[in-house]
């Protein structure tokens, strides 16, 4: 199955799911009823999500170069205590 894009005058462009090689040059659209032309898109080149190709990224560049950690971290703060009776008791 492939991806078709129609743009319609009124309210842009829709996707219709084909078998290869059997889309018309225009569809009607689901929104408004018009009559919609197809629009040449290239193949696959925009489907990532912007997100998942910078995660892809840094995947792919931190096997050849690692992030190199060059001061400690700081230190985690005290936890809270879970339970307000345990403020009385004295501290070491």
């Amino acid at each position: 199955m492939a991806g078709y894009v129609y743009r319609c005058p009124r309210c842009g462009p829709w996707e219709v799911r084909r078998p290869i090689g059997t889309a018309e040059s225009s569809g009607r659209c689901p929104g408004c009823g018009a009559e919609g032309r197809r629009v040449y898109t290239a193949p696959l080149l925009s489907r990532t999500a912007a997100p998942v190709a910078a995660a892809r990224l840094r995947e792919e560049a931190s096997g050849d170069a690692p992030t190199v950690t060059t001061t400690v971290p700081r230190a985690a703060g005290r936890p809270a205590p879970r339970d307000p009776r345990w403020d009385a008791l004295p501290r070491p």
